[in-house]
């Protein structure tokens, strides 16, 4: 039997756009990139610290700034440069571990989606 897909009164459900989709995948190439150069970069007591570390720093961020909701509002230009701060981040990283193409298609996607992105949010 299938489902009808009509709305239902007083249910929201959130449209979900490919761009955040898009944003989503970043994330989650962000903080799978930091957890592995933190693995695999540092000997065994630090690879603890930062592999499990700095992904959590980073989702900390993103849920106080960078979320769909963030619990702290900041303005645009400021939300754009802790953006660009984790992307540089996860670049650098890919760029230590020996991997500079990998580190440039990343801050390219990752770039590009955040300018579409902010350029629709002030429109």
């Amino acid at each position: 039997m299938p489902q009808d897909s009509a709305a239902v009164p007083g249910v929201n459900r959130p449209n979900i756009t490919p761009l955040e989709i898009v944003r989503a995948i970043v994330l989650i190439v962000a903080l799978f990139s930091l957890g592995l150069w933190g693995f695999v970069s540092w000997p065994l007591p630090m690879n603890l610290v930062f592999g499990i570390g700095l992904p959590v720093i980073v989702l900390v961020v993103w849920a106080l700034f960078l979320s769909p909701k963030p619990v702290l509002r900041l303005h645009p230009f400021l939300r754009a440069v802790v953006e660009l701060l984790i992307y540089v981040g996860v670049t650098l990283a890919w760029w230590a571990m020996g991997q500079g193409w990998a580190g440039i298609a990343f801050a390219v996607v990752a770039v590009g989606a955040g300018l579409i992105s902010g350029r629709r949010a002030l429109s």
